[in-house]
């Protein structure tokens, strides 16, 4: 069966707005047209030929394929008895340039099954939750790593003074507004920062991005609410998750249960 389902995500609470497609086609040929993001697509299933540039592009399972802003393309069925299944995302130019120049892209047909399978999980997970600030904190740093791969920009890698104190700075932000947490294209104009080297700085510093960090915050705040008998319906607006199922995604995650049965358990343990 076709289908498309478009998911509209934002990089951050007043950053530029990130449109997800996940779509699945037996014989629909896109008429020719051009996008002013980037266009970068994941093929899942399926071959699709694309005509870009005077020439042809056929993608596989596992390709991943860049157009640029204002290209004229087609898409349709790379036989007349397969479809194609694909996952795409539409990134402004600005998400590109960050920590790098505007990136060129020779070929617009690459061979990296490691970006392929991280992109394909980004777009599944974004398409199912799209919290601003995970949106902000993952995806400049994997269109990083497409730029810094593919194109002909580079990205600026000298260190980045301070890391420790950066990250103590933006960990107590996140804490202090838990609810309504600050962009992290505000952290980082405060700090002096591009918002790559912010999200490098506190990579080095923690290990992971500021929107894990802050899950497993809520996470360890939402404890004791729930030792305190609060519903996670609750609890999960109270320590600013999206909505209970958001909640439960990273309580599992982190302790390896939902919060209902470490409710539960905590709850019978008193009895």
């Amino acid at each position: 069966m076709e289908q498309a389902l478009w998911t509209r995500a934002r990089v951050g609470r007043c950053g530029p707005p990130l449109d997800l497609l996940t779509a699945r086609f037996d014989k629909h040929v896109y008429a020719p047209h051009a996008h002013e993001e980037y266009t970068i697509g994941v093929c899942v299933g399926g071959s699709e030929v694309i005509d870009y540039r005077g020439g042809h592009i056929r993608t596989g399972p596992g390709s991943v394929v860049v157009l640029a802003p204002g290209e004229m393309h087609t898409g349709g069925p790379g036989s007349p008895t397969d479809g194609y299944a694909y996952r795409a995302l539409y990134a402004e130019p600005s998400l590109l340039a960050d920590g790098c120049g505007l990136p060129h892209f020779r070929e617009p047909l690459l061979d990296d099954p490691e970006l392929a399978a991280a992109l394909r999980v980004t777009h599944t997970e974004l398409s199912a939750c799209p919290d601003p600030l995970e949106t902000e904190s993952r995806l400049p740093w994997l269109l990083a790593a497409l730029t810094h791969r593919h194109s002909t920009a580079r990205l600026v890698t000298t260190p980045v003074p301070g890391a420790d104190r950066i990250a103590r700075t933006v960990r107590d932000r996140l804490a202090d507004e838990l609810t309504d947490p600050p962009s992290l294209a505000a952290l980082a104009a405060d700090l002096g920062l591009s918002r790559y080297q912010l999200l490098r700085a506190f990579r080095t510093a923690t290990g992971v991005p500021p929107y894990a960090w802050l899950a497993q915050h809520r996470v360890q705040r939402a404890r004791g609410l729930l030792e305190r008998g609060l519903r996670p319906a609750e609890v999960a607006a109270r320590v600013g998750f999206a909505d209970q199922a958001h909640l439960t995604r990273w309580f599992r995650r982190v302790l390896g249960v939902t919060p209902a049965a470490y409710r539960n358990s905590v709850q019978d343990g008193r009895r």
